[in-house]
């Protein structure tokens, strides 16, 4: 690559006086429309940014001398739509939660409502299905295994206070003892109980050991599952005779949680739902096809 000088011939094209293997770079001037458009492009800009919000600051953005606001924009037509159906939502907050699936009206707007929160607030921990995440300690909605009760009732009280928040005085609330790491039970009692677990819960066992771990059982566990280890809604204590299991069935899982013990928690929604979309949400999850 080199650099020569050009010698300009009258009437030629002007050059940068540069030259590479022989090719010469032309120095045409831009067309004068396209400057005129940069230069209405940028006037424009400043305009914008003087009238609209433009510049991010460390909390906002500059807002303009017009006061436009998306912001506000949304909020105006979403007051719009709640004052549109402030009559409906009033109806469905008197109405009797039971009754609500009767009404074809308040049943249709709580369903899509109900599924418009849900997708909102609910599908990060419950997925979009309903179905929880297996073996994570997220409860499935759809099958007919409810801790603490699945009518509407108690789905909506649930959902109102939630289970074992520090927010909610009312808050749904069990604990389950940590039965090896507090050293109430030593290994082969928790190795003989999860037999017996097993057993009641229709999987392989081991016999002996099953019929040693009856007596633990016994002693320890059937106050909040009771005799036939079929659970207590209103100690939020789970079924132990099926094949549903929040943390796992597996021999491993369930030493797990006899040893460690299992503490969910889910958060009271009463201070972000308004009580309309409380219902609406309990009558959504309600149909889902698991409620009691």
């Amino acid at each position: 690559m080199c650099a020569k000088k050009v010698t300009q011939k009258p009437g030629d094209v002007p050059t940068t006086g540069h030259v590479w293997d022989g090719i010469e770079e032309y120095d045409n001037p831009m067309p004068r429309w396209w400057l005129w458009t940069l230069y209405a492009c940028i006037v424009w800009a400043i305009g914008y940014t003087i009238a609209y919000p433009a510049w991010p600051m460390i909390s906002r953005a500059t807002p303009g001398l017009l006061g436009a606001s998306t912001r506000a924009d949304v909020a105006k037509e979403i007051a719009s739509f709640d004052e549109a159906n402030s009559a409906i939502k009033a109806r469905l907050v008197e109405a009797d939660l039971a009754a609500i699936p009767n009404d074809p009206e308040l049943s249709s707007f709580a369903q899509n409502a109900g599924a418009a929160v849900f997708r909102t607030n609910c599908v990060q921990c419950h997925g979009s299905g309903a179905n929880g995440f297996a073996g994570k300690g997220y409860p499935s909605l759809i099958d007919d295994d409810w801790l603490w009760g699945g009518d509407m009732e108690a789905i909506h009280t649930t959902i109102t206070h939630g289970i074992r928040n520090t927010t909610d005085p009312d808050a749904r609330y069990s604990a389950m003892p940590r039965f090896g790491a507090d050293e109430l039970l030593d290994r082969d009692q928790i190795a003989q109980v999860v037999e017996h677990v097993l057993q009641l819960s229709g999987q392989p066992f081991d016999a002996a050991l099953a019929t040693q771990g009856e007596v633990v059982f016994a002693e320890n566990c059937v106050a909040c599952h009771g005799e036939a280890a079929q659970g207590d809604p209103t100690q939020g204590a789970p079924n132990l005779s099926d094949a549903i299991w929040l943390y796992g069935g597996s021999r491993e899982a369930i030493t797990q949680t006899v040893t460690y013990a299992r503490f969910g928690v889910m958060p009271n929604w009463n201070t972000r739902l308004t009580e309309d979309e409380i219902r609406a949400v309990a009558l959504y999850v309600h149909s889902r096809g698991g409620g009691e």
